[in-house]
């Protein structure tokens, strides 16, 4: 009748299959046994064990309020009072601020940094230090140093752990424009409503918190409102996709269909519309057509190997999975999950790995024939006038492969590939205009397919535009 705890299982994922063998083949369990087991998230957590189980998550808090009370509510009055001097208290104020910016920026994404740092508690009890050290050697004459305070605090305390140039200077910029003598005045703020609360007690500033609203602006980060939009999207998409993943699977559904008859029926309607294997020779004889060494033509090569793979893998897995469905051969781990993923319209992982993102399984697919029609078309009639860049695998390889032929073109020039620099322009051109490739004095390649985020973009004047916020 008592409590078994196991604490970090994701390290001990064996034992866990084992204990719930033991837990269901266990003839009599007090109703008072109770067994509480804490894991990170781990993609092989056995899913019996997950379905079985009451779930409780701990995630850090989300939003401006919740972050600076979880760090005044471990601030105490003798810390706050351990510097009489008066740039005190709003330092603290504001490096905790900053604190939960850095931290909320995390959940927009690549929007709000290009790479994802883990910044902790030790960075805000570092910088507090600095802060207090700081000031405690402070000549009253020349007052703080504010361009130490700012190096401090955005090329080392929380710098340290910036790797990316454009993460830096954000980092910086926060530095430049909340730190100074312009942060003691009354007309201070972070952002409208923000500010600096003068508080003498712990108590003063967590009623001034309790305040502050409970869903915060993206502007409160120095973002685009249309990020918050962003974030709440991808928050639902993945809550469903969590929910989903962890229900039973049944093998009916309410309608009578069982999961099994579903994914055949799927099965079969993808393999009738997948393209034919591309022939190696046919594609060896058509490249040497068209020049198989021009430097272009060796990227299309490289296109048609990797689509061919992907149609190879995407045909094998459907065959095996309707012979497993029809029990002529064992459903594997591998087919049980592309069993799953496409009853729920997602992209199974074996595919995955070799492929693109897509929303949905229907989207993929249909990406997937649309992207071998431009190979096979470019394949079997030429060059084609316009190119999709978005459906190449490698759109990078694309671009260099047009540099190097341009520099070819113009070796007696004296052109050198290291000179080369690409150079775009948006034409007021609709796909459908396109007849030819570009005049030959220009060079170059007409693309289309490419998208814009936070930005739109005036066909008029040819330029980019503020996006209003979606409602």
């Amino acid at each position: 009748g008592g409590w078994l705890l196991l604490q970090n299982c994701h390290l001990g994922l064996e034992f866990l299959s084992e204990l719930m063998d033991t837990i269901a083949t266990t003839e009599s369990i007090s109703e008072a046994f109770r067994t509480w087991v804490t894991t990170e998230a781990h993609p092989e957590f056995p899913i019996n064990l997950l379905q079985s189980s009451i779930k409780f998550t701990n995630e850090p808090p989300q939003g401006m309020k919740a972050g600076l009370k979880r760090t005044y509510s471990s601030v105490t009055q003798d810390q706050l009072e351990v510097s009489n001097m008066p740039q005190w208290k709003p330092l603290l104020y504001a490096v905790a601020f900053l604190h939960t910016t850095v931290q909320e920026r995390r959940k927009f994404g690549p929007l709000g940094w290009n790479i994802p740092y883990e910044f902790n508690q030790a960075d805000f009890t570092a910088s507090v230090q600095f802060v207090q050290n700081h000031l405690d050697d402070l000549d009253m004459k020349h007052g703080v140093n504010w361009s130490c305070v700012r190096y401090m605090i955005g090329e080392v305390q929380y710098g340290g752990r910036v790797t990316d140039d454009i993460d830096k200077a954000l980092l910086n910029t926060y530095a430049r424009v909340w730190f100074g003598e312009h942060m003691f005045s009354d007309k201070f703020c972070f952002y409208k409503d923000y500010v600096i609360p003068r508080g003498k007690t712990v108590e003063d500033y967590l009623q001034y918190i309790e305040q502050l609203p409970v869903m915060d602006t993206p502007e409160v980060f120095g973002l685009h409102p249309n990020a918050g939009i962003t974030y709440q999207t991808n928050l639902a998409n993945e809550t469903l996709s969590t929910i989903v993943s962890i229900q039973p699977k049944g093998s009916s559904t309410g309608g009578g269909e069982s999961r099994e008859a579903v994914v055949q029926r799927l099965a079969n309607e993808m393999l009738e519309k997948l393209p034919p294997d591309y022939n190696p020779h046919e594609v060896k004889s058509q490249l040497q057509k068209m020049g198989a060494v021009q430097p272009i033509n060796i990227f299309l090569r490289q296109e048609i190997d990797r689509m061919q793979q992907v149609i190879a893998r995407v045909r094998t897995t459907l065959g095996d999975l309707k012979l497993a469905i029809d029990g002529t051969i064992i459903m594997s781990e591998e087919l049980q999950d592309a069993l799953d993923n496409m009853y729920d319209a997602r992209i199974p992982k074996l595919w995955f790995k070799i492929s693109w993102e897509s929303a949905t399984l229907g989207f993929w697919f249909t990406e997937l024939l649309e992207r071998n029609q431009q190979l096979s078309s470019w394949l079997q009639g030429g060059r084609p006038n316009q190119f999709w860049m978005t459906g190449f695998f490698n759109p990078q390889g694309f671009l260099t492969a047009m540099r190097q032929e341009t520099t070819r073109m113009n070796l007696a020039k004296g052109w050198a590939l290291d000179s080369v620099v690409l150079q775009n322009e948006v034409t007021k051109m609709m796909k459908e205009d396109v007849t030819g490739p570009p005049p030959a004095d220009i060079g170059g390649v007409y693309i289309y397919g490419l998208f814009l985020e936070g930005a739109g973009w005036d066909r008029r004047n040819s330029k980019l535009v503020e996006l209003a916020p979606k409602v």
